[in-house]
């Protein structure tokens, strides 16, 4: 199967499993598909096919309104350096990973460690009796979790409320009782979950942009939540992020704001509890990270939101899947790839005798895209025929999809393009940013984002 073929056929599936019209695929070129990131897993091909899901359906929202089916160009290159976080502001670079974050060796194995939030680095330095803060370096961290054992240690800190991951093998997660769970789980989940009339959407001119007037929430912080509302930005939705003043953002923000508005809501408190309800009233779609039930706990499930806004679409994603005993574990990519066997696959295929990351958060962006194109699926079955639905997704059933596909083996010479040639500058409330545009062109308007990127908070509470 020839690299086209099989972005071409990743789409052509996704587009026949949802009975999604045929006429459009027409209308999607795949370009530059000979490209392929240093990995001997499909990572550039499903980049590639996730965002030309999502700018597809977008094409079809778009005919739906106007009567007029745009074309869309996603090349390969453009799809994988997307992928790559890479962005500058004011000229530099802000790392990716706080420094006590990554992999760590163990008394009988490896363990991997997130620490790019405070608090989560913090509760892992009191699991291992070391001060908090900056007073521990990665050297006294790393002497430290030498002496724990890789499922002690693990137990520890996520029984704390941390977040980490052991190092596994794929004939060990698959011996996982999580991994049989998930196995059983659609790769996008799509259920009418209430009846609603179909919304009644202003028709649009061949210039505007497919999701023109569609007002998103978004309730997500890292990493393929916010790609998700980036996403559906780029294609002209009115996208509101949702921030608390109580819970701290990485630098990350930067990026994945761009397009959005951004208000403050502490759901903890009644005022806040009011406000996200309002909010949630003049919403068309709802996305959410929070674990399976969190949101619930508070008062915003999907059968509460749908019964007081009839026919929103409420899209959840999770990091392990919402069935199982790993259904409520926190986790990010970088995690879920150690825990699923992804760096131990992928540091044999390299020769390598120490765990190795896919080049890219494959896991992170291709959910993201995923998620755009589940909830403008189910947008899209609202308008024509109504109802509520739900959309769910999960980092690890994106793994278990990227696992399925073809390895590439020769693929893991193939050069590292560099990100810093893709940059192109961007309106944006922190300073001089430079970041990848969107890999989807449509042949008649930009999908390069009308809102500057902007920091939590610089917007009221309300529908503009």
């Amino acid at each position: 199967m020839s690299p086209s073929e099989s972005s071409s056929t990743l789409l052509q599936s996704l587009w026949s499993e949802h009975k999604l019209p045929q006429d459009t695929i027409a209308h999607i070129r795949l370009t530059g598909t000979d490209f392929r990131l240093p990995s001997s897993f499909a990572v550039s091909t499903i980049a590639q096919s996730t965002i030309a899901a999502a700018a597809g359906i977008a094409i079809e929202m778009g005919y739906h309104r106007s009567g007029h089916r745009q074309h869309t160009t996603i090349d390969s290159l453009d799809a994988s350096m997307e992928c790559s976080a890479f962005y500058r502001l004011n000229g530099k670079t802000p790392p990716q990973w706080a420094e006590l974050s990554g992999l760590y060796q163990t008394a009988d194995g490896f363990i991997r460690v997130h620490a790019n939030f405070d608090h989560h680095r913090d509760i892992a330095l009191e699991v291992l009796g070391l001060p908090a803060g900056t007073a521990t370096n990665r050297d006294q961290t790393a002497a430290r979790i030498q002496q724990w054992k890789t499922q002690d240690l693990d137990d520890a800190i996520s029984n704390a409320n941390g977040v980490c991951s052991s190092y596994r093998s794929f004939d060990e997660w698959d011996a996982h009782l999580q991994a049989r769970a998930l196995a059983a789980l659609p790769l996008v989940e799509i259920e009418k979950i209430g009846e609603a009339p179909p919304r009644d959407k202003s028709s649009i001119d061949k210039k505007t942009l497919p999701l023109s007037g569609i007002r998103v929430l978004d309730l997500t912080r890292i990493l393929a939540g916010p790609v998700c509302g980036r996403t559906l930005a780029a294609f002209g939705a009115d996208v509101m992020l949702v921030n608390s003043p109580t819970l701290p953002n990485i630098d990350s923000i930067i990026d994945t704001s761009r397009g959005k508005l951004s208000t403050l809501v502490d759901l903890k408190t009644r005022s806040g509890f009011q406000t996200l309800q309002n909010l949630t009233r003049g919403a068309d779609i709802f996305i959410q990270g929070y674990r399976p039930g969190g949101l619930a706990e508070l008062g915003f499930s999907p059968e509460v939101l749908c019964a007081e806004n009839p026919g929103l679409i409420y899209t959840s994603l999770s990091a392990y899947g919402r069935t199982g005993p790993w259904r409520n574990r926190r986790g990010f990519d970088s995690l879920v790839q150690t825990a699923t066997g992804f760096n131990h696959a992928e540091a044999i295929a390299f020769g390598m005798q120490t765990p190795k990351a896919l080049p890219v958060q494959i896991l992170d962006y291709a959910t993201g895209y995923l998620m755009a194109f589940g909830s403008q699926v189910a947008l899209y079955r609202q308008l024509i025929e109504g109802g509520s639905w739900h959309v769910q997704v999960s980092l690890a059933r994106t793994g278990h999809w990227l696992r399925s596909l073809a390895r590439t083996p020769e693929d893991i010479d193939c050069a590292v393009p560099n990100a810093a040639d893709h940059l192109e500058p961007y309106d944006s409330h922190y300073g001089a940013l430079e970041a990848i545009p969107h890999a989807a062109r449509l042949s008649d308007c930009s999908t390069n984002w009308n809102r500057p990127s902007v920091p939590p908070g610089t917007h009221q509470p309300v529908w503009p």
